[in-house]
């Protein structure tokens, strides 16, 4: 029998929440191949265990700045079929531009209060792993406020709320669910976004995470 089980490579420099953090992955399917306390032994774990994932804290030792992101933006030059998950205490949107500047496929930047919520936190991983996208809407919102691509200016308040709904990785029928619309009219919305940003119909194209890196990628520093 084939082992479906989620492959995590978890860093955090905290022995306590690593602990629990691994028990509380443990006991949703997941199996945590490996942990690490700083940067480079998460290298080294992603390295050698090739998870399908790594969930990784932005602050690490020694200073506790931006260790962390720097580590996943390696893993992401080095090996891209693993997905990344990065948390924060804080919104640093320069640091969640800087992680999608090379794509937002497999990428995922949640607020550490969002990992707390089980539900959403293990949800947010299979995304991830599976290539998808998973960010944090307090994260979105403040990108939001701060983009300057001139599509996002031409949107609707609703088209802006299908935009948001995406980043944050919420697919067509879940954001029916949410905005309480018919899976039609989010077509509908989706359809027009991706019409104001320029982004054709194309097989080899995902067009939902070229939308929301439209306006991602001119919001670092803000």
């Amino acid at each position: 029998m084939i082992d479906s089980r989620l492959r995590v490579v978890l860093a955090e420099d905290s022995v306590v929440l690593r602990d629990g953090m691994v028990e509380l992955l443990g006991t949703r399917g997941c199996e945590v191949v490996g942990t690490a306390g700083t940067a480079p032994d998460l290298l080294a774990a992603v390295s050698e265990q090739r998870p399908d994932v790594a969930v990784v804290d932005i602050r690490m030792p020694p200073t506790h700045t931006d260790e962390g992101i720097r580590a996943a933006v390696e893993i992401r030059a080095r090996t891209p079929e693993v997905g990344i998950l990065v948390f924060s205490q804080h919104v640093e949107t320069a640091w969640a531009s800087r992680l999608l500047a090379d794509g937002a496929a497999g990428i995922g930047y949640l607020l550490k209060e969002r990992v707390a919520r089980t539900s959403e936190f293990v949800s947010a991983l299979h995304r991830v792993a599976a290539g998808g996208t998973a960010l944090d809407p307090e994260i979105v919102t403040r990108l939001m406020r701060g983009g300057r691509h001139h599509g996002v200016g031409s949107l609707t308040p609703r088209e802006r709320e299908v935009l948001e709904l995406m980043a944050q990785g919420h697919s067509n029928r879940s954001i029916a669910t949410v905005l309480m619309v018919s899976e039609r009219a989010v077509e509908k919305h989706a359809a027009a976004v991706f019409t104001k940003f320029g982004l054709r119909a194309c097989d080899t194209d995902n067009r939902r995470v070229k939308a929301v890196l439209a306006y991602l990628a001119e919001s670092g520093g803000r």
